[in-house]
């Protein structure tokens, strides 16, 4: 298939790793669905910089964490562009660092509803649309999980740690339950990345204090994981399922 023709849909493409990824897909011509929740702006400004390089985007409202705005954006791409080829499931929150014995119900209920069950549910979409079992043509998700998965966040945000542990599994349960039907499910685990996410978490000088962990001493480039998302969405990964990819220097 020509990656002309494909769809991208890429949860929380609005900025950071998102928007690196939007940017890179509508570069190797995909059509790229821009889902965001709440910054308009940035999930516009990023379609108008697509679009103004010759490529095809749309902005879609809706989060994650509520299964009828994953519906509505899912069926608000099927409007748009008529297919669904792949998705990114990028959305994500963390929270302020805090210890286990400190956090609420409600934190966690937060944390696992957006991270965990609103990846689960793009996924289930997605299949839908994709497996040749519901009379698809095929397709590839990728899961954005975190090196945190595999390091815990002790005293920073293990609930956070735990949601991704959760995407690891779910990754290669998925692959495995769709390997023949077309559909190819893998992740990567950023580590420390340069973008706006640890300030959200109230720690914008996050990188700089762990810096020097880092093997290779220094944090990622949202763009460095963009390109490790769209080899395990593209034709060059056909072998590569239930696969996660570390994009961490070194961590």
């Amino acid at each position: 298939m020509s990656g002309a023709a494909r769809v991208l849909l890429v949860t929380g493409g609005g900025r950071g790793i998102g928007a690196a990824i939007c940017r890179l897909a509508a570069k190797a011509g995909y059509r790229v669905a821009v889902n965001y929740v709440s910054n308009e702006a940035a999930a516009a400004a990023l379609v108008r910089e697509i679009e103004a390089e010759g490529g095809k985007a749309f902005a879609v409202k809706g989060d994650v964490g509520s299964e009828a705005d994953v519906l509505a954006m899912f069926a608000a791409v099927d409007a748009r562009f008529g297919r669904l080829d792949a998705l990114v499931n990028n959305a994500g929150v963390v929270d302020a660092r805090a210890r286990v014995d400190e956090m609420s119900a409600a934190r966690l209920e937060r944390m696992m509803r957006i991270n965990v069950i609103g990846s689960m549910l793009c996924a289930r979409e997605a299949v839908k649309r994709m497996s040749t079992l519901h009379g698809g043509t095929g397709g590839a998700i990728v899961n954005v999980s975190s090196a945190a998965a595999q390091l815990g966040s002790a005293g920073e945000y293990v609930d956070y740690a735990a949601s991704k542990g959760a995407i690891d599994t779910f990754t290669i349960g998925l692959a495995r339950e769709v390997a023949t039907e077309g559909v190819r499910v893998s992740a990567v685990r950023p580590g420390i990345i340069d973008t706006e996410i640890h300030a959200s978490g109230g720690q914008p000088d996050r990188i700089a204090a762990i810096r020097g962990l880092v093997p290779m001493k220094r944090e990622g480039k949202a763009e460095e994981v963009a390109e490790a998302v769209l080899w395990l969405l593209s034709d060059k990964a056909s072998y590569a399922t239930g696969a996660i990819l570390n994009v961490s220097g070194g961590r």
